[in-house]
């Protein structure tokens, strides 16, 4: 009985053509603009051991830009927090501080949701 092997991230097997090369796909990222960016900001307190954290969610572009994002609104609070996969956590009830930095830097489309 032969073995399967595993099924191999380049669908291509064989080529004839002798200058061939295999190219990467890179999927880009562009930050969106901060009027066109949709931002929720909400309190969440799952799988925190009970601590509340303000969490602004779905903004759109590279980590990079995201981190930048998290550490200006972590500043402006005064508090610690994280920014990864798309959201920002800012430690403690700092919804109302968020929203109103967020409109002042052009976020126009800022909602905040329970």
């Amino acid at each position: 009985m032969k073995k399967k092997s595993a099924p191999s991230s380049h669908p291509i097997v064989y080529s004839t053509n002798p200058s061939f090369r295999m190219e990467e796909e890179e999927a880009t990222i562009e930050t969106l603009a901060p009027g066109e960016q949709i931002l929720r900001i909400l309190l969440d307190k799952k799988q925190r051991a009970g601590k509340v954290v303000t969490l602004i969610a779905g903004f759109i572009g590279t980590d990079a830009d995201l981190q930048t994002l998290g550490k200006e609104l972590r500043n402006h609070c005064g508090t610690g927090g994280s920014a990864k996969d798309g959201e920002v956590l800012v430690q403690g009830d700092q919804r109302e501080k968020v929203v109103q930095w967020l409109l002042k830097k052009g976020y126009r489309q800022t909602k905040l949701k329970g």
